[in-house]
């Protein structure tokens, strides 16, 4: 019971304090995906409680992380002509970012020599968490260290992603939010809705394809690499 309420209101308590935390300071550093994964993962540690049982309550989370990305079409309607005009080149980039991600994910895995099992988790790294657990769960890999991956990749996304930006001198919203949204998915959208309500638009939209590109992509480059476990 106490394991079940830190999972539910401890984890609730935690990242509302390292959200107004970085209210105040916004630093990358501070993003509550950093820092209350961080603080969570110690407290865990600290008082030796399993994973397993932390879960049992902070599974409501996970569930609701599906209708959190449904959401993200209210500001599609809003820009939906700007979408519509940048479609041929927002669709060509994004399938390339989303087959080079997977492909690259893969064969790196591969070269690592990693169990099958360990591959299949990272193959679905590069899209939103409750679209990679599913998709890791169909090719047999394990949900849980699926959704490790996905928010080690969107938080080192969403930091290096503002000096990528910089670096390739990005002045287009459509361009910055595709590159976060791809990149950084869920924590990436969240960062590009920090520059502007389009930049964060396009970076939920190359998110979403991103997603459906990775539910029929990452089936079919599994059985390919024959990584799937026998």
């Amino acid at each position: 019971m106490i394991a079940w309420g830190f999972g539910l209101i401890g984890t609730w308590l935690v990242f509302l304090a390292t959200r107004h935390v970085y209210r105040v300071m916004p630093i990358a550093l501070l993003n509550p995906m950093v820092t209350s994964v961080t603080i969570l993962s110690a407290t865990l540690l600290f008082v030796h409680l399993p994973y397993s049982s932390w879960s049992t309550g902070s599974h409501w989370y996970t569930a609701l992380l599906g209708p959190a990305t449904v959401s993200f079409a209210v500001p599609l309607h809003k820009h939906w002509d700007t979408l519509k005009r940048h479609a041929p080149e927002m669709s060509a980039a994004l399938l390339a970012g989303s087959f080079t991600a997977i492909l690259s994910t893969i064969a790196l895995a591969r070269e690592l020599h990693l169990s099958n099992r360990m591959v299949d988790s990272l193959a679905p790294r590069s899209v939103t968490t409750p679209i990679a657990m599913a998709v890791s769960n169909r090719v047999g890999g394990a949900p849980d260290l699926t959704a490790i991956f996905v928010i080690l990749t969107g938080v080192i996304g969403a930091l290096i992603g503002p000096k990528l930006v910089r670096f390739l001198r990005l002045r287009h919203g459509v361009s910055i939010g595709a590159l976060l949204g791809m990149g950084a998915h869920g924590i990436g959208t969240a960062r590009a809705f920090e520059f502007s309500d389009l930049i964060g638009t396009i970076a939920s939209l190359s998110m979403i394809i991103a997603g459906f590109v990775a539910s029929i992509a990452i089936p079919i480059a599994v059985f390919l690499f024959n990584v799937s476990p026998k």
